[in-house]
């Protein structure tokens, strides 16, 4: 399993730790990146958590804090590069541009990631990918590319499909949740996606909620649906009980 995902890649491992879990410095290629590790038990099912375009932030942390709490070991992502965290629009546009525009670099940071948290010990013959935003549209990118994971899970995503790549590769299952008032994500991209996964008989399950835009999980933010996020987190949960 752990041949799959060596590509091309030299990790420097070093870590410090929180509350609950730790703060992982990693080199992919050369540059830092800053994870966040939290690990139950020896065992533990593994998550892969993406952050969206603002880079890993307290955000992220606490999501993986509450999968830690249900017993899943989860590594927060970082693909941006230690202390790299955007404020401004311009900004975030630019890193998640970066990278939509350099695939295999995108592909490579998480690889990069799953190394990282192989090196802390992770069980990733037990796995699911999930992200937010930015990271659910890194999260289907890991889906394109025969990642051989158990699932890959997306929070308000991005869904569109780049020119020349398709699911073919794709083996595990794929989890959509999706706000129907969302006008960065629209319905159209929901549906073409919907049968890009039926075309190439990828199991999936993709779940809308009226009224909820993009951006519907992030507490304290205008955006925040409460009844679509605690629906979508408690269909998630019973989805990672289900595989892992």
């Amino acid at each position: 399993m752990r041949s799959i995902f060596l590509s091309l890649i030299f990790l420097t491992i070093t870590s410090s730790v929180h509350a609950a879990g730790e703060t992982v410095l990693y080199k992919v290629n050369g540059v830092t990146y800053e994870g966040y590790y939290n690990n139950p038990s020896p065992g533990a099912p593994f998550i892969l958590l993406l952050h969206d375009w603002d880079g890993l932030t307290d955000y992220e942390i606490k999501r993986a804090d509450m999968l830690a709490e249900k017993g899943y070991a989860v590594f927060a992502a970082d693909l941006y590069g230690k202390g790299v965290r955007p404020t401004e629009d311009r900004d975030k546009r630019l890193h998640t541009g970066e990278l939509y525009k350099n695939r295999n670099k995108m592909r490579a940071l998480m690889i990069g990631a799953i190394d990282a948290a192989i090196s802390r010990g992770a069980n990733i013959g037990n796995a699911v990918a999930m992200g937010y935003c930015f990271g659910g549209a890194a999260v289907l990118e890991l889906a394109r590319s025969g990642a051989p994971m158990k699932g890959f899970v997306t929070f308000h995503g991005g869904l569109k499909t780049p020119e020349g790549q398709d699911y073919s590769r794709t083996s595990g299952k794929v989890l959509v949740f999706h706000g129907e008032a969302d006008t960065a994500v629209t319905m159209d991209d929901f549906n073409e996606l919907k049968s890009e996964l039926e075309q190439y008989g990828v199991a999936h399950e993709m779940i809308t909620y009226a009224g909820a835009p993009h951006a519907f999980t992030v507490y304290g933010s205008d955006r925040y649906r409460e009844d679509a996020d605690k629906a979508s987190w408690k269909r998630f949960l019973a989805f990672l009980e289900e595989i892992l």
